[in-house]
């Protein structure tokens, strides 16, 4: 594969002339008289320096600013921990992106943020305010400011495909369409097993998952089905996994990846050859695979399992 030639510098974007030099488009100034309608305050509008797309700088009313609804769990640790900080600093620097909304502005990329200068008693929040209503689906490009843990993608991109399985303008398409927002097929499997089992251990059955999961080209609302079908065969699987832990538990093995273990010693792919990074290659069969895997842990004898026979998954994928 030949290199990819690094672009020159300062030969990508817009100039500073270009950025700040031209008249927004109708749909830009509507947004901008919204922003003031709702209470807020415009404080600059420009073409960002990369992709030349308009940005509108403002402040919002906080109560006016909510996150997605179908972002991740807040996490209570880290909120805590942004209200503690904000006030020893003295201000705020960080804003959110924001996008109009029925209710007001959502934000993709703030919910923490957001609940932080709620907790202080905040009146406003600074925001980058985008007219696309597509970015709001941008959660995990967008969001640095806490990183993603697999849980975290895997019940957003769900909880994605559902809100759009129940819009009227984007229940027919495919999920290939959402490939970016998505980012991984496995996701959305992985998701509804988060959902029925919040301790799922999601990262031991992700690489099996990758080898098989494709996007489904499936109107969304019949994909959905077919996510949920697949769903309940990983767990399914987990249980004749666990199934098989608590036997080698009872004979007296001790290890933290004993789950890890017995995935990786059913797994039929083990010794097919993964794809070189970047080569596109034909996905095992999702209900092959998770049937051999399903039978085989059924069917595996524990007593010929030795405590050495574990040492290879030190250093192993965490179990959640």
């Amino acid at each position: 594969m030949p290199r990819k030639k690094k672009p020159s510098p300062g030969s990508t974007g817009l100039s500073i002339k270009e950025i700040t030099e031209t008249k927004p488009p109708a749909a830009v100034e509507v947004l901008m008289e919204r922003i003031g309608t709702d209470g807020g305050h415009v404080l600059a509008s420009y073409r960002e320096p990369f992709g030349g797309n308009w940005v509108v700088f403002a402040a919002l009313p906080l109560e006016r600013v909510a996150p997605t609804p179908y972002q991740r769990e807040l996490s209570p640790t880290h909120v805590k921990n942004l209200t503690t900080v904000i006030p020893k600093v003295g201000r705020y620097l960080d804003p959110v992106v924001a996008v109009p909304s029925d209710e007001g502005y959502w934000t993709p990329n703030g919910m923490h943020r957001h609940a932080a200068l709620t907790a202080l008693g905040a009146k406003a929040i600074m925001a980058l305010v985008v007219p696309e209503k597509e970015v709001a689906l941008r959660i995990l490009a967008l969001n640095t400011e806490k990183a993603h843990n697999l849980k975290d993608k895997s019940l957003e991109v769900m909880r994605m495909e559902r809100a759009l399985a129940g819009m009227k303008d984007t229940a027919s398409r495919v999920e290939p369409d959402w490939a970016f927002e998505f980012e991984e097929p496995a996701y959305l499997t992985i998701g509804l097993c988060y959902e029925e089992r919040p301790r799922f251990a999601g990262a031991v059955y992700l690489p099996v998952l990758k080898r098989c999961e494709e996007f489904l080209d499936l109107p969304l609302k019949q994909a959905l089905k077919e996510r949920k079908d697949r769903a309940a065969q990983v767990l399914k699987l987990d249980d004749a996994v666990a199934d098989v832990v608590e036997r080698l538990k009872e004979a007296g093995l001790r290890s933290p990846y004993l789950k890890t273990f017995v995935v990786a010693r059913i797994n039929p792919l083990r010794f097919v050859k993964a794809p070189k990074v970047g080569a596109k290659a034909p996905k095992a069969s999702f209900d092959a695979t998770f049937g051999k895997m399903i039978q085989k842990a059924r069917d595996m004898d524990t007593s010929k399992i030795r405590q050495q026979d574990l040492a290879s998954m030190a250093g192993a994928v965490a179990e959640d």
